[in-house]
């Protein structure tokens, strides 16, 4: 198990700073493939390598968003939210901050180490409120759909499936989405990815710990799955790409700003009014 970790107490030009939730993959930072860079080559915005896998660069942003969250830090708790595992996270060359949350919430990671406390909390919710993961496992295992590649798990805590999104049989996540519901898990296709999640496991459960930890009232949050919803309902300024999973619902509420343009940009769009409403705060 995570080791227990002491809450100290925060230093007092910290207090009552908001906190700032970001939604990485396709939030704030882009694959080659998710760039969506329309126009002449030469209009192009200026790109900074964000990601590194094997040696060879994986994802993006641009040069200004990365400023941006260079200045985030100075009104803000910056935290990065994502379904990633702790070692898919490691890959990803953000500013170091004081917590970030992996796993789609079922990791805490303070100062970078994961916080054994929470850990616990996830897993007994997880126990109480969800069937067992080998359960999910055996049924995308048993006889896979086509265009379902491989199913790997997280951590222990999830599963998701590499697909093929156009081989997929129509209605099939329709289909997987109202099983998984009946043993408390919720599903959601990103990209490539379809995830199989147990219903406790929540990037808004990992938030409100954040925030009653370092005693903020404001939050900022940013995403554009249907596993950020939840962070997005209850922010205070709620942000999203005009693209994902969001997007393709339809997704509204009221005060949520979506951004102009798609891809690479829609980063840098986040952040610009993320750190715009910080500033009015700090």
């Amino acid at each position: 198990m995570s080791p227990l970790i002491p809450r100290a107490p925060l230093p007092a030009h910290l207090a009552g700073l908001p906190v700032v939730a970001c939604d990485l993959d396709r939030t704030l930072i882009y694959s080659a493939k998710a760039l969506y860079l329309e126009g002449p080559d030469h209009e192009a915005p200026r790109l900074v390598v964000s990601e590194v896998h094997e040696q060879l660069p994986l994802s993006y942003m641009t040069r200004e968003a990365e400023d941006l969250l260079l200045e985030l830090l100075d009104h803000s708790f910056l935290v990065p939210v994502t379904t990633r595992t702790r070692a898919q996270f490691r890959r990803v060359q953000l500013p170091r901050t004081r917590y970030a949350i992996t796993t789609n919430g079922g990791v805490l990671l303070h100062h970078g180490q994961p916080d054994g406390d929470w850990a616990a909390q996830v897993r007994d919710a997880v126990d109480r409120g969800s069937a067992p993961l080998a359960e999910v496992l055996a049924h995308l295992g048993a006889k896979p759909a086509p265009g379902v590649q491989r199913v790997r798990t997280a951590e222990d805590l999830f599963a998701y499936a590499i697909v093929e999104r156009a081989e997929l049989p129509e209605g099939y996540v329709a289909r997987l989405t109202a099983w998984c519901a009946e043993l408390g898990w919720v599903v959601s296709l990103q990209g490539r990815k379809l995830y199989c999640v147990p219903a406790p496991v929540t990037k808004e459960a990992a938030i409100a710990e954040v925030m009653d930890r370092v005693g903020a009232t404001t939050l900022v949050a940013a995403g554009d799955s249907l596993l950020d919803r939840g962070m997005l309902e209850m922010a205070s300024l709620p942000l999203r790409p005009c693209h994902g999973e969001l997007e393709a619902v339809g997704y509204l509420r009221d005060g949520l700003v979506v951004t102009s343009t798609p891809g690479v940009r829609s980063g840098q769009e986040i952040l610009e009014a993320a750190l715009a409403a910080v500033r009015v705060r700090t």
